[in-house]
Protein backbone atom coordinates (compact mmCIF):
# COMPACT_ATOMS: atom_id res chain seq x y z
CA UNK A 1 0.00 0.00 0.00
CA UNK A 2 3.29 2.82 0.80
CA UNK A 3 4.34 1.99 -2.31
CA UNK A 4 1.04 2.47 -4.56
CA UNK A 5 0.74 5.69 -2.08
CA UNK A 6 4.20 6.92 -3.29
CA UNK A 7 4.03 5.89 -6.98
CA UNK A 8 -0.02 7.91 -6.80
CA UNK A 9 1.79 11.28 -5.15
CA UNK A 10 4.61 11.27 -7.31
CA UNK A 11 2.23 11.03 -10.62
CA UNK A 12 0.37 13.54 -9.18
CA UNK A 13 3.63 16.00 -8.31
CA UNK A 14 4.51 15.26 -11.91
CA UNK A 15 1.39 16.30 -13.66
CA UNK A 16 1.18 19.62 -11.32
CA UNK A 17 4.58 20.31 -12.32
CA UNK A 18 3.83 19.21 -16.13
CA UNK A 19 0.64 21.65 -15.99
CA UNK A 20 2.85 24.30 -14.41
CA UNK A 21 4.88 24.17 -17.21
CA UNK A 22 2.59 24.46 -19.92
CA UNK A 23 0.72 27.13 -17.97
CA UNK A 24 3.98 29.29 -17.71
CA UNK A 25 4.47 29.14 -21.39
CA UNK A 26 1.33 29.97 -22.35
CA UNK A 27 0.50 32.76 -19.60
CA UNK A 28 4.17 34.28 -20.72
CA UNK A 29 4.25 33.87 -24.62
CA UNK A 30 3.31 37.48 -26.23
CA UNK A 31 1.42 36.84 -29.73
CA UNK A 32 1.74 39.97 -30.64
CA UNK A 33 5.42 40.73 -30.33
CA UNK A 34 6.50 37.54 -31.52
CA UNK A 35 4.49 38.18 -34.76
CA UNK A 36 6.05 41.45 -35.07
CA UNK A 37 9.93 39.78 -34.90
CA UNK A 38 8.64 37.64 -37.93
CA UNK A 39 6.83 40.09 -39.86
CA UNK A 40 10.06 42.22 -39.62
CA UNK A 41 12.43 38.83 -40.59
CA UNK A 42 10.38 38.02 -43.23
CA UNK A 43 9.84 41.63 -44.68
CA UNK A 44 10.60 43.12 -48.26
CA UNK A 45 12.82 45.38 -46.05
CA UNK A 46 15.82 43.00 -45.75
CA UNK A 47 15.55 41.83 -49.09
CA UNK A 48 15.40 38.00 -48.65
CA UNK A 49 18.72 38.47 -45.59
CA UNK A 50 21.29 37.27 -48.41
CA UNK A 51 24.65 37.37 -47.02
CA UNK A 52 26.07 38.41 -50.21
CA UNK A 53 23.50 41.55 -49.50
CA UNK A 54 24.16 44.67 -46.77
CA UNK A 55 20.80 44.37 -45.54
CA UNK A 56 21.67 40.86 -43.56
CA UNK A 57 23.51 43.50 -41.53
CA UNK A 58 19.81 44.70 -40.84
CA UNK A 59 18.70 40.93 -39.67
CA UNK A 60 21.86 40.28 -37.74
CA UNK A 61 21.42 43.57 -35.74
CA UNK A 62 17.78 43.01 -35.16
CA UNK A 63 18.42 39.79 -33.31
CA UNK A 64 21.17 41.41 -31.17
CA UNK A 65 19.26 44.24 -30.20
CA UNK A 66 16.19 41.59 -29.29
CA UNK A 67 18.72 39.53 -27.19
CA UNK A 68 20.10 42.25 -25.03
CA UNK A 69 16.48 44.15 -24.72
CA UNK A 70 15.61 40.56 -23.37
CA UNK A 71 18.63 39.80 -20.44
CA UNK A 72 20.42 37.29 -22.58
CA UNK A 73 23.98 37.83 -21.77
CA UNK A 74 27.15 38.33 -24.01
CA UNK A 75 29.08 35.36 -24.47
CA UNK A 76 32.90 35.76 -23.31
CA UNK A 77 35.24 35.95 -26.17
CA UNK A 78 32.40 37.30 -29.02
CA UNK A 79 32.50 41.09 -30.24
CA UNK A 80 29.59 41.83 -28.50
CA UNK A 81 26.35 39.61 -29.67
CA UNK A 82 28.57 38.57 -32.71
CA UNK A 83 31.00 35.66 -33.25
CA UNK A 84 32.24 37.29 -36.37
CA UNK A 85 33.35 35.25 -39.41
CA UNK A 86 36.00 36.13 -42.29
CA UNK A 87 33.82 35.65 -45.24
CA UNK A 88 35.44 35.76 -48.63
CA UNK A 89 32.77 36.23 -51.66
CA UNK A 90 34.63 34.99 -54.87
CA UNK A 91 33.12 36.14 -58.21
CA UNK A 92 33.84 33.67 -61.54
CA UNK A 93 35.91 35.58 -64.45
CA UNK A 94 33.28 36.40 -67.29
CA UNK A 95 35.42 35.01 -69.51
CA UNK A 96 38.50 33.00 -69.97
CA UNK A 97 40.09 29.86 -72.48
CA UNK A 98 42.48 27.57 -72.88
CA UNK A 99 43.24 26.34 -77.05
CA UNK A 100 44.58 22.23 -76.61
CA UNK A 101 44.97 20.56 -80.29
CA UNK A 102 43.12 23.35 -81.86
CA UNK A 103 40.06 22.34 -79.63
CA UNK A 104 38.87 25.43 -77.22
CA UNK A 105 37.46 25.51 -73.84
CA UNK A 106 35.62 28.14 -72.14
CA UNK A 107 34.57 29.44 -69.34
CA UNK A 108 31.39 28.06 -67.59
CA UNK A 109 30.63 26.12 -70.68
CA UNK A 110 33.77 23.17 -70.79
CA UNK A 111 36.56 25.07 -68.32
CA UNK A 112 36.07 26.54 -64.66
CA UNK A 113 38.02 28.77 -63.03
CA UNK A 114 38.55 27.68 -59.42
CA UNK A 115 41.37 29.75 -58.18
CA UNK A 116 45.27 31.43 -58.96
CA UNK A 117 46.52 34.31 -60.70
CA UNK A 118 45.66 35.36 -64.21
CA UNK A 119 47.87 33.14 -66.97
CA UNK A 120 48.11 34.04 -70.53
CA UNK A 121 50.63 32.53 -73.04
CA UNK A 122 51.85 29.04 -74.34
CA UNK A 123 52.96 26.41 -71.88
CA UNK A 124 53.76 23.09 -72.35
CA UNK A 125 51.37 20.54 -69.87
CA UNK A 126 52.73 17.61 -68.31
CA UNK A 127 50.81 14.86 -67.12
CA UNK A 128 51.02 13.98 -63.48
CA UNK A 129 48.20 11.03 -63.22
CA UNK A 130 46.19 12.52 -60.04
CA UNK A 131 48.72 14.73 -58.93
CA UNK A 132 49.98 13.11 -56.36
CA UNK A 133 53.33 13.36 -54.61
CA UNK A 134 53.69 9.71 -56.26
CA UNK A 135 52.63 11.06 -59.70
CA UNK A 136 55.54 13.84 -59.67
CA UNK A 137 58.62 11.33 -59.50
CA UNK A 138 61.06 11.35 -62.59
CA UNK A 139 59.07 14.28 -63.97
CA UNK A 140 60.12 17.95 -64.58
CA UNK A 141 56.89 20.40 -63.97
CA UNK A 142 59.00 23.85 -63.99
CA UNK A 143 57.28 26.44 -65.83
CA UNK A 144 54.60 23.89 -66.66
CA UNK A 145 51.26 23.21 -66.47
CA UNK A 146 50.42 19.67 -64.65
CA UNK A 147 47.17 18.05 -66.12
CA UNK A 148 45.57 16.04 -63.21
CA UNK A 149 42.81 13.79 -62.85
CA UNK A 150 40.13 15.29 -60.61
CA UNK A 151 40.06 12.92 -57.26
CA UNK A 152 42.22 9.92 -56.10
CA UNK A 153 41.76 6.54 -57.33
CA UNK A 154 39.63 5.59 -53.65
CA UNK A 155 38.09 9.31 -53.48
CA UNK A 156 35.54 10.03 -55.88
CA UNK A 157 32.84 11.59 -54.35
CA UNK A 158 31.61 15.58 -54.70
CA UNK A 159 33.67 16.17 -51.31
CA UNK A 160 36.47 14.59 -51.85
CA UNK A 161 36.89 16.05 -55.22
CA UNK A 162 37.05 19.73 -53.76
CA UNK A 163 38.84 18.70 -50.58
CA UNK A 164 41.97 17.34 -52.46
CA UNK A 165 42.06 20.04 -55.02
CA UNK A 166 44.28 22.22 -52.23
CA UNK A 167 46.75 19.61 -51.60
CA UNK A 168 46.89 19.34 -55.34
CA UNK A 169 47.61 22.97 -56.09
CA UNK A 170 50.13 22.83 -53.06
CA UNK A 171 51.90 19.88 -54.02
CA UNK A 172 52.18 21.51 -57.75
CA UNK A 173 53.33 24.91 -56.55
CA UNK A 174 56.56 22.99 -54.43
CA UNK A 175 57.54 21.23 -57.61
CA UNK A 176 57.68 24.48 -59.58
CA UNK A 177 54.27 24.15 -62.36
CA UNK A 178 52.80 27.41 -62.95
CA UNK A 179 49.19 25.91 -63.62
CA UNK A 180 47.05 23.00 -62.58
CA UNK A 181 44.78 21.47 -64.60
CA UNK A 182 42.23 19.06 -63.44
CA UNK A 183 40.15 16.86 -65.94
CA UNK A 184 36.48 16.13 -65.21
CA UNK A 185 36.10 12.74 -66.55
CA UNK A 186 33.47 11.17 -64.08
CA UNK A 187 30.11 10.05 -65.59
CA UNK A 188 28.57 9.97 -61.89
CA UNK A 189 28.89 14.13 -61.04
CA UNK A 190 27.05 15.74 -63.99
CA UNK A 191 29.18 18.45 -65.11
CA UNK A 192 26.08 20.80 -65.62
CA UNK A 193 25.54 20.58 -62.15
CA UNK A 194 29.27 21.01 -61.11
CA UNK A 195 29.13 24.13 -63.16
CA UNK A 196 26.20 25.43 -62.25
CA UNK A 197 27.24 25.37 -58.49
CA UNK A 198 31.19 26.74 -59.57
CA UNK A 199 30.23 29.27 -62.10
CA UNK A 200 28.71 31.77 -59.64
CA UNK A 201 29.49 34.21 -57.51
CA UNK A 202 30.22 32.14 -54.10
CA UNK A 203 30.84 32.83 -50.11
CA UNK A 204 33.31 30.82 -48.46
CA UNK A 205 35.34 31.09 -44.97
CA UNK A 206 39.14 32.67 -45.42
CA UNK A 207 41.68 30.23 -45.07
CA UNK A 208 44.37 32.96 -44.95
CA UNK A 209 46.46 34.16 -47.62
CA UNK A 210 44.52 32.37 -51.03
CA UNK A 211 46.95 30.12 -53.77
CA UNK A 212 48.16 32.42 -56.69
CA UNK A 213 48.95 29.12 -58.66
CA UNK A 214 46.05 29.02 -61.88
CA UNK A 215 43.95 25.94 -60.49
CA UNK A 216 41.74 25.08 -63.49
CA UNK A 217 38.55 22.37 -64.22
CA UNK A 218 37.99 21.36 -67.92
CA UNK A 219 35.21 18.96 -68.67
CA UNK A 220 37.00 16.05 -70.78
CA UNK A 221 34.12 13.00 -70.15
CA UNK A 222 35.79 10.92 -72.46
CA UNK A 223 39.51 11.72 -71.36
CA UNK A 224 40.69 12.45 -74.52
CA UNK A 225 43.38 15.73 -73.84
CA UNK A 226 45.46 12.92 -71.43
CA UNK A 227 45.07 10.18 -74.07
CA UNK A 228 46.43 12.62 -76.63
CA UNK A 229 48.76 13.38 -74.26
CA UNK A 230 49.74 9.77 -73.68
CA UNK A 231 50.39 9.53 -77.89
CA UNK A 232 52.68 12.19 -78.01
CA UNK A 233 49.83 14.27 -80.13
CA UNK A 234 49.90 17.00 -77.34
CA UNK A 235 52.53 18.72 -75.80
CA UNK A 236 51.29 22.87 -75.12
CA UNK A 237 47.96 24.70 -74.94
CA UNK A 238 47.40 28.23 -75.04
CA UNK A 239 45.90 30.36 -72.15
CA UNK A 240 43.99 33.43 -71.35
CA UNK A 241 43.16 32.98 -68.51
CA UNK A 242 41.62 36.07 -65.97
CA UNK A 243 41.36 35.01 -62.37
CA UNK A 244 38.05 34.99 -59.93
CA UNK A 245 37.39 38.58 -58.12
CA UNK A 246 37.51 38.37 -54.16
CA UNK A 247 36.32 40.34 -51.69
CA UNK A 248 36.43 40.20 -48.41
CA UNK A 249 33.42 39.85 -46.53
CA UNK A 250 32.69 40.12 -42.35
CA UNK A 251 29.71 37.41 -41.73
CA UNK A 252 28.14 37.25 -38.32
CA UNK A 253 27.01 34.69 -35.81
CA UNK A 254 24.58 36.31 -33.96
CA UNK A 255 24.97 34.67 -29.96
CA UNK A 256 24.11 34.93 -26.34
CA UNK A 257 23.60 32.95 -23.17
CA UNK A 258 21.53 32.79 -19.91
CA UNK A 259 22.52 31.28 -17.44
CA UNK A 260 21.24 27.86 -15.11
CA UNK A 261 20.10 28.09 -12.06
CA UNK A 262 21.23 24.65 -10.46
CA UNK A 263 24.87 24.67 -9.06
CA UNK A 264 25.86 21.65 -10.93
CA UNK A 265 24.16 21.73 -13.96
CA UNK A 266 24.55 25.18 -15.05
CA UNK A 267 27.96 24.19 -16.70
CA UNK A 268 26.29 22.38 -19.00
CA UNK A 269 24.88 24.15 -22.14
CA UNK A 270 21.91 23.65 -24.43
CA UNK A 271 21.92 25.05 -27.70
CA UNK A 272 19.09 26.63 -29.45
CA UNK A 273 20.08 27.54 -32.93
CA UNK A 274 18.34 28.61 -36.27
CA UNK A 275 19.84 29.98 -39.30
CA UNK A 276 18.50 33.93 -40.25
CA UNK A 277 19.96 34.38 -43.82
CA UNK A 278 17.97 33.50 -47.12
CA UNK A 279 18.34 33.34 -50.75
CA UNK A 280 17.86 36.90 -51.46
CA UNK A 281 16.32 38.46 -54.32
CA UNK A 282 16.14 37.03 -57.79
CA UNK A 283 14.33 37.09 -61.30
CA UNK A 284 10.23 38.44 -60.79
CA UNK A 285 8.02 35.22 -60.94
CA UNK A 286 4.17 35.73 -62.37
CA UNK A 287 3.46 38.51 -60.16
CA UNK A 288 6.66 40.92 -60.54
CA UNK A 289 7.96 39.70 -56.80
CA UNK A 290 11.68 39.17 -57.21
CA UNK A 291 12.10 38.90 -53.39
CA UNK A 292 12.57 35.91 -51.60
CA UNK A 293 11.29 36.52 -48.01
CA UNK A 294 12.08 33.07 -46.51
CA UNK A 295 9.36 33.41 -44.23
CA UNK A 296 8.83 29.25 -43.21
CA UNK A 297 12.90 29.06 -44.31
CA UNK A 298 13.82 30.16 -41.93
CA UNK A 299 12.61 33.40 -40.05
CA UNK A 300 9.75 31.11 -38.31
CA UNK A 301 12.67 29.75 -36.70
CA UNK A 302 14.91 32.67 -35.67
CA UNK A 303 11.85 34.09 -34.27
CA UNK A 304 11.17 30.83 -32.08
CA UNK A 305 15.29 31.15 -30.95
CA UNK A 306 14.15 35.33 -29.72
CA UNK A 307 11.06 34.17 -27.94
CA UNK A 308 13.06 31.14 -26.28
CA UNK A 309 15.46 34.29 -25.29
CA UNK A 310 13.02 36.49 -23.93
CA UNK A 311 10.93 33.02 -22.04
CA UNK A 312 14.28 31.67 -20.35
CA UNK A 313 15.80 35.12 -19.30
CA UNK A 314 12.76 35.40 -17.18
CA UNK A 315 12.32 31.85 -16.12
CA UNK A 316 15.96 30.12 -16.49
CA UNK A 317 15.99 26.33 -16.49
CA UNK A 318 18.78 24.58 -14.36
CA UNK A 319 21.01 24.41 -17.36
CA UNK A 320 22.20 27.16 -19.32
CA UNK A 321 20.77 28.26 -22.63
CA UNK A 322 22.81 28.84 -25.22
CA UNK A 323 21.42 31.26 -28.05
CA UNK A 324 22.22 31.12 -32.26
CA UNK A 325 21.04 32.43 -34.90
CA UNK A 326 23.36 31.26 -37.61
CA UNK A 327 24.22 32.85 -40.60
CA UNK A 328 24.99 31.95 -44.43
CA UNK A 329 23.26 27.92 -44.24
CA UNK A 330 21.93 28.78 -47.43
CA UNK A 331 26.03 29.12 -48.41
CA UNK A 332 26.67 26.17 -47.36
CA UNK A 333 26.09 25.66 -43.32
CA UNK A 334 29.17 28.08 -43.11
CA UNK A 335 28.00 30.01 -40.09
CA UNK A 336 27.38 26.63 -37.98
CA UNK A 337 30.68 24.89 -39.30
CA UNK A 338 32.66 28.42 -38.20
CA UNK A 339 31.03 28.30 -34.98
CA UNK A 340 31.99 24.39 -34.26
CA UNK A 341 35.28 24.96 -35.47
CA UNK A 342 35.70 27.78 -33.27
CA UNK A 343 33.47 27.43 -30.71
CA UNK A 344 32.82 30.32 -27.68
CA UNK A 345 31.67 28.03 -25.72
CA UNK A 346 33.83 24.41 -24.90
CA UNK A 347 32.19 21.84 -27.30
CA UNK A 348 32.16 18.88 -24.51
CA UNK A 349 29.95 21.60 -22.39
CA UNK A 350 27.35 21.40 -25.38
CA UNK A 351 24.75 18.81 -24.09
CA UNK A 352 22.09 19.17 -26.70
CA UNK A 353 21.43 21.21 -29.58
CA UNK A 354 17.89 21.87 -30.30
CA UNK A 355 18.23 23.49 -33.92
CA UNK A 356 15.45 24.87 -36.21
CA UNK A 357 15.47 24.46 -39.68
CA UNK A 358 12.25 24.48 -42.54
CA UNK A 359 11.39 24.26 -46.14
CA UNK A 360 7.80 24.52 -45.50
CA UNK A 361 4.73 22.29 -43.94
CA UNK A 362 1.36 20.74 -44.90
CA UNK A 363 -0.08 19.51 -41.70
CA UNK A 364 -0.74 21.95 -39.27
CA UNK A 365 -1.20 19.50 -36.45
CA UNK A 366 2.41 17.98 -36.54
CA UNK A 367 5.72 19.19 -35.62
CA UNK A 368 8.28 17.07 -37.92
CA UNK A 369 11.32 16.38 -35.67
CA UNK A 370 14.27 15.56 -38.02
CA UNK A 371 16.23 12.75 -36.16
CA UNK A 372 13.43 11.72 -33.64
CA UNK A 373 14.25 8.73 -31.35
CA UNK A 374 18.03 9.03 -32.38
CA UNK A 375 18.74 10.97 -28.94
CA UNK A 376 17.49 9.68 -25.09
CA UNK A 377 16.10 13.43 -25.09
CA UNK A 378 13.35 13.04 -28.16
CA UNK A 379 10.81 11.53 -25.69
CA UNK A 380 10.89 15.07 -23.63
CA UNK A 381 10.73 17.02 -27.20
CA UNK A 382 7.39 14.36 -28.28
CA UNK A 383 5.75 15.33 -24.26
CA UNK A 384 6.32 18.86 -24.86
CA UNK A 385 4.47 19.12 -28.38
CA UNK A 386 1.78 17.14 -27.23
CA UNK A 387 1.45 19.32 -24.31
CA UNK A 388 0.82 22.35 -26.56
CA UNK A 389 -1.59 20.54 -28.74
CA UNK A 390 -0.19 18.71 -31.24
CA UNK A 391 1.74 15.84 -32.16
CA UNK A 392 5.65 14.27 -33.32
CA UNK A 393 6.47 12.69 -35.91
CA UNK A 394 10.22 11.67 -37.48
CA UNK A 395 11.13 12.78 -40.81
CA UNK A 396 9.12 11.03 -43.18
CA UNK A 397 11.34 11.71 -46.28
CA UNK A 398 14.93 10.22 -45.49
CA UNK A 399 15.54 9.61 -49.04
CA UNK A 400 16.25 14.13 -49.18
CA UNK A 401 18.94 13.36 -46.44
CA UNK A 402 17.61 15.97 -44.24
CA UNK A 403 19.54 15.80 -41.09
CA UNK A 404 22.81 16.60 -43.42
CA UNK A 405 21.67 19.63 -44.65
CA UNK A 406 21.31 21.86 -42.03
CA UNK A 407 23.41 23.46 -39.21
CA UNK A 408 22.69 20.43 -36.82
CA UNK A 409 24.81 18.17 -38.52
CA UNK A 410 27.90 20.70 -37.87
CA UNK A 411 27.36 19.46 -33.67
CA UNK A 412 26.35 16.17 -34.80
CA UNK A 413 29.56 15.34 -36.48
CA UNK A 414 31.39 16.59 -32.89
CA UNK A 415 29.64 14.70 -31.13
CA UNK A 416 26.86 16.62 -30.30
CA UNK A 417 23.03 15.04 -29.84
CA UNK A 418 21.36 17.72 -32.34
CA UNK A 419 17.90 16.63 -34.15
CA UNK A 420 15.95 19.75 -36.36
CA UNK A 421 12.51 21.10 -34.61
CA UNK A 422 10.67 21.33 -38.26
CA UNK A 423 7.13 22.74 -39.26
CA UNK A 424 5.04 20.32 -39.75
CA UNK A 425 5.26 17.79 -42.98
CA UNK A 426 4.35 14.23 -44.44
CA UNK A 427 5.69 14.84 -47.89
CA UNK A 428 7.57 16.85 -49.76
CA UNK A 429 4.43 17.52 -51.78
CA UNK A 430 3.18 20.04 -54.21
CA UNK A 431 2.43 22.10 -50.97
CA UNK A 432 6.33 22.12 -49.54
CA UNK A 433 7.20 23.30 -53.02
CA UNK A 434 5.18 25.72 -53.73
CA UNK A 435 6.87 28.08 -51.08
CA UNK A 436 10.43 25.75 -50.80
CA UNK A 437 13.02 28.97 -51.91
CA UNK A 438 10.17 30.64 -53.80
CA UNK A 439 8.96 34.38 -53.73
CA UNK A 440 5.62 33.00 -52.22
CA UNK A 441 7.40 31.80 -48.74
CA UNK A 442 6.25 35.33 -46.48
CA UNK A 443 4.39 35.64 -43.94
CA UNK A 444 0.65 36.55 -45.47
CA UNK A 445 1.00 33.03 -46.76
CA UNK A 446 1.73 31.57 -43.57
CA UNK A 447 -1.25 29.97 -40.61
CA UNK A 448 0.25 32.56 -37.74
CA UNK A 449 -1.87 30.01 -35.33
CA UNK A 450 0.30 27.43 -36.29
CA UNK A 451 3.43 29.42 -36.01
CA UNK A 452 2.14 30.46 -32.07
CA UNK A 453 1.98 26.86 -31.35
CA UNK A 454 5.15 26.01 -33.27
CA UNK A 455 7.15 28.88 -31.04
CA UNK A 456 5.65 27.53 -27.75
CA UNK A 457 6.20 24.37 -28.69
CA UNK A 458 9.55 24.87 -28.73
CA UNK A 459 9.86 26.63 -26.19
CA UNK A 460 8.53 24.09 -23.72
CA UNK A 461 10.81 21.34 -25.36
CA UNK A 462 13.82 23.39 -24.85
CA UNK A 463 12.76 23.61 -21.11
CA UNK A 464 12.24 19.69 -20.29
CA UNK A 465 15.77 19.24 -22.01
CA UNK A 466 17.36 21.73 -19.79
CA UNK A 467 15.70 20.56 -16.82
CA UNK A 468 16.28 16.31 -17.70
CA UNK A 469 18.12 15.32 -14.82
CA UNK A 470 20.54 13.26 -16.76
CA UNK A 471 22.52 14.47 -19.88
CA UNK A 472 20.69 13.17 -23.13
CA UNK A 473 22.80 11.35 -25.22
CA UNK A 474 22.53 9.16 -29.07
CA UNK A 475 20.88 6.05 -28.36
CA UNK A 476 22.84 3.08 -28.83
CA UNK A 477 24.07 2.34 -32.28
CA UNK A 478 23.57 5.39 -33.52
CA UNK A 479 26.21 6.38 -36.36
CA UNK A 480 27.37 10.02 -33.97
CA UNK A 481 27.35 7.60 -30.93
CA UNK A 482 31.24 6.90 -30.67
CA UNK A 483 32.15 10.58 -31.58
CA UNK A 484 29.73 11.51 -28.89
CA UNK A 485 31.73 9.43 -26.24
CA UNK A 486 35.06 10.82 -27.52
CA UNK A 487 33.42 14.37 -26.60
CA UNK A 488 32.55 13.74 -23.61
CA UNK A 489 33.53 10.75 -22.01
CA UNK A 490 32.15 8.63 -19.77
CA UNK A 491 28.54 9.66 -20.36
Amino acid sequence: MKNIFLSICMLISFSVLTFAQVESVEKEFNREEAIQHFEYLASDELKGRDPLRPEIEMAASYIASEFEKYGAKQIPGASGYYQTIPFIMSSPPKTGEIVIDGETYSQGESLLVLNGNDLEGTFELVDVGFGEEADYEGKDVKGKVVVANVGAPDQMSPGALFSLGAQKVKLAQEHGAIGLIEMFNLPSVPWQLVSRYLNRTQLTVSQGEASELPYIWIKDPKNKVKSDMAKGKVAEAKFRIEKKVNKPIEGKNVVAWIEGTDPELKDQYVMLSAHYDHVGVGEPDANGDSIYNGARDNAVGTVAVINAAKYFAENPPKRSVLLAAWTAEEKGLLGSAYFASNPLIPLDKIIFNLNIDNGGYNDTSIITVIGLGRTSGDSLISEAVTEIGLKTIADPSPEQGLYDRSDNVNFAKKGIPAPTFSLGFTAFDDEINKYYHKQADGIESFDLDYAVKYWKAYILAAQKISNMPTKPFWVPGDKYEEVGKMLYGDN
